[in-house]
């Protein structure tokens, strides 16, 4: 199985950028589609974007499509998420998940991704 650790987060003012990393051990990320979740206060973990093991396709969430992108770097087993123009509604704790199936894509639900990593805090203010 896989291990992942986010990490990146921090607090920033609206219009900011963040970069994100998740860094991957025990498997390699080009076995598994990688997804970004989050999750508000009082709010439930809600899909982000993701890409499949190869990086040749990525489904974002309506909210975050033209501002967050998605990468991989497979020497460094490590994914990352690109944030930019950050607004104060994008404050959550971001999750880095890995579909341990990875069969199927896009997969946007929380109950599809196996592997999940502790959490990054994002706080943006206005």
């Amino acid at each position: 199985q896989v291990q992942l650790v986010e990490s990146g987060g921090g607090l920033v003012q609206a219009g900011g950028s963040l970069r994100l990393s998740c860094a991957a051990s025990g498997r390699t990320i080009s076995r598994y589609h990688m997804g970004w979740f989050r999750q508000a206060p009082g709010k439930e973990r809600e899909f982000v974007l993701a890409n499949t093991r190869s990086g040749g396709s990525t489904k974002y969430a309506d909210s975050v499509k033209g501002r967050f992108t998605i990468s991989r770097d497979n020497a460094k087993n490590t994914v990352y998420l690109q944030m930019n123009s950050l607004k104060p509604e994008d404050t959550a704790v971001y999750y880095c998940a890995a579909d341990g199936d990875s069969t199927y894509f896009p997969r946007t639900s929380v109950n599809e991704y196996e592997y999940w990593g502790q959490g990054t805090q994002v706080t943006v203010s206005s």
